[in-house]
């Protein structure tokens, strides 16, 4: 049997909007199944990209195929989407709303009467089925929007900051669902919260300025790191300072974040006792955590310290 293409296939694509460049020549590509995840600050062309997917906006330049087709109206039908806003009217009823949904995707019948109490028991609102939309908590509210983006069983599932909002206990139980889907769904997942892309995604994109600047999988990424991650709260460190830093042994990647310095180092124990020696009481606050993903992220994203802002 024929090996299938990739679920998502960019080349080069550019988008302006007026003077503003949303995407600057942006490639991807995206295997199909599991979980994919694209990284970046806000204004990076995350949701420019994710609105393509969807066929709700075109590239200006470049190529861009999805599920081996360039995307259309057509297309839509393969492809579910969470958007950041929810969508759901809040004076309809929790079922009637994904009836509502079913049939602007062409679901009728005995697919839809059977489909949609699946969906509210597999989501934990099989009890809300008959509430107003407006008396779901928030946490609610995206797992009914996540049903809605299933309903019509679409090949590709695109969740734009699917758990902004949303409180640790909810996100966890909507990514626990989304993990039956994985294996037969392309679900392709913008965010900015990296603790979560860590532990959901199989790969990740790291956007910057419209373009992807690294991907791979979070190990991948994170390969060449020091053990420990050390987030320094030092708001007058200097450019100096910071190379004194560097070049003390056992240090790895140094970069800043506004007043906040990320180091990795070989043993965190033996490089806080120096850095206090160094800088006394101009550093505010000190956290040791493992190296994350998010240290894999300031290592692309953001500039080196001591360099300009």
């Amino acid at each position: 049997m024929e090996h299938p293409g990739p679920a998502i296939a960019a080349r080069d694509i550019v988008r302006d909007y007026g003077e503003r460049r949303a995407l600057d020549g942006f490639s991807l590509e995206v295997p199909r199944g599991g979980v994919f995840g694209i990284l970046g600050p806000n204004g990076s062309g995350k949701s420019t990209f994710i609105a393509m997917l969807a066929a709700m906006e075109q590239p200006g330049s470049g190529e861009l195929r999805v599920l081996g087709e360039a995307p259309s109206r057509a297309l839509r039908a393969r492809v579910g989407t969470v958007f950041q806003e929810n969508s759901a009217d809040p004076l309809m009823r929790t079922a009637e709303y994904l009836r509502f949904a079913g049939r602007l995707f062409g679901v009728q019948g005995g697919a839809l009467k059977e489909r949609i109490p699946a969906l509210l028991e597999r989501f934990g609102l099989a009890q809300r089925a008959g509430d107003p939309v407006s008396t779901l908590s928030g946490g609610m509210r995206r797992r009914l929007e996540v049903a809605r983006a299933l309903l019509h069983e679409p090949e590709m599932l695109l969740l734009d900051e699917p758990t902004t909002g949303v409180d640790p206990e909810e996100r966890q139980i909507l990514w626990d669902t989304l993990g039956e889907a994985r294996g037969s769904t392309t679900v392709l997942l913008a965010t900015n919260d990296l603790a979560e892309a860590d532990a959901a995604c199989d790969r990740v994109a790291f956007v910057q300025d419209g373009r992807v600047v690294a991907t791979g999988t979070p190990a991948e990424l994170k390969q060449g790191l020091r053990r420990d991650a050390v987030r320094i709260t030092w708001p007058g460190a200097t450019a100096e300072e910071l190379a004194v830093v560097g070049g003390w042994p056992g240090t790895g990647e140094i970069l800043r974040d506004e007043d906040t310095v990320h180091v990795t180092a070989d043993d965190a124990s033996a490089l806080v006792p120096r850095l206090f020696e160094l800088a006394g009481r101009g550093i505010r606050g000190v956290r040791i955590e493992s190296s994350s993903l998010e240290d894999a992220y300031f290592r692309y994203i953001q500039r080196r310290a001591g360099g300009s802002k």
